[in-house]
């Protein structure tokens, strides 16, 4: 994930993949883009609201707009600031209001009246707590007609295609759905030949058991075509989660909803990155976005090709 230090940002490969396919054209230009996030520019967390979130320039701080463009792809940066409270110190603070009313006025405090001493104390802990912040990177590719995220979990992706929207007004995208199954797809890999294409099986896969409640296996640094994995398949058990390699140059894990965990750019790609000048920060941001973005427009429609493509409407 992209990293800011001081406002500067440091580096930027992508370490997670939540995929969106743009079911219209995107004609904005980076400029136009920018002008159309500036009303959701992030401010900092006010201090009674428990979070913020809006549009950060993905140079940092001292960038000049909120989108950066490379390879014919925009980049975009949402910042999420958010107070902490830990729970104990709010379970403490409320333990010793009940005590104190209830001592007060001889009578016990309700669950209902406890919920609203809740919600008040919150409110009075509020400015006196600290803020974190988290950033979440993507970028559009108009050419591919992707959204991509680097983010973790589908509901962080959410929350920003939610912001985006807000600030388009409309956007039309969905997440992917292929042809034929992932998990029929990638069964069929441990059990016969593997991935065609330039992908190879790597080490690493989960499976489960698709009845309800069915058993799960999860399995690291072990020979995923030998006779251990091939006894569980025979099980009836299929593969949700696996670790895969192309073309010698993305190592990554690939999920049965066709997100993607632990993307690494290999050492092929890396030495292309080093091989490139970059006199500050902001160059050296530019390279990488450049050579990744090139590099998963390549991947992405190969992937994809391994489960007939995307499903037609």
């Amino acid at each position: 994930m992209p990293a800011f230090s001081e406002g500067k940002v440091l580096l930027m490969w992508f370490r997670n993949l939540q995929l969106f396919h743009l079911q219209q054209p995107f004609k904005l230009t980076p400029e136009e883009l920018h002008h159309n996030l500036e009303p959701q520019a992030v401010k900092e967390c006010g201090r009674l609201e428990p979070f913020s979130y809006g549009w950060e320039k993905p140079l940092g701080r001292d960038g000049g707009q909120l989108t950066h463009a490379a390879n014919g792809c925009i980049m975009l940066c949402a910042r999420k600031e958010e107070k902490i409270l830990p729970a104990s110190v709010v379970r403490e603070k409320l333990a010793e209001k009940v005590e104190e009313i209830e001592e007060a006025e001889s009578r016990k405090v309700r669950r209902r009246e406890k919920e609203e001493l809740k919600d008040i104390l919150m409110q009075q802990l509020l400015p006196q707590a600290f803020t974190k912040s988290a950033l979440t990177y993507a970028y559009i590719d108009p050419k591919g007609s992707w959204l991509i995220v680097d983010a973790s979990s589908p509901k962080k992706a959410e929350e920003l295609i939610n912001l985006l929207r807000d600030s388009l007004g409309s956007l039309k995208l969905k997440p992917l759905t292929t042809a034929q199954s992932p998990i029929s797809v990638m069964t069929a890999w441990l059990g016969e030949k593997g991935p065609q294409g330039g992908f190879i099986v790597s080490d690493e896969c989960e499976l489960r058991d698709p009845m309800e409640e069915g058993g799960i296996v999860r399995c690291r640094r072990q020979d995923l075509m030998g006779d251990e994995i091939e006894s569980h398949l025979k099980a009836g058990k299929q593969v949700v989660k696996l670790a895969l390699e192309w073309d010698e140059r993305i190592s990554f894990v690939l999920c049965d909803d066709l997100s993607i965990k632990r993307l690494g750019f290999m050492d092929i790609i890396q030495e292309e990155a080093a091989d490139v000048a970059a006199e500050d920060d902001a160059a050296r941001f530019d390279a990488d976005f450049a050579i990744m973005s090139l590099e998963l427009g390549r991947f992405i429609p190969r992937l994809l090709e391994q489960f007939g493509g995307l499903e037609k409407e």
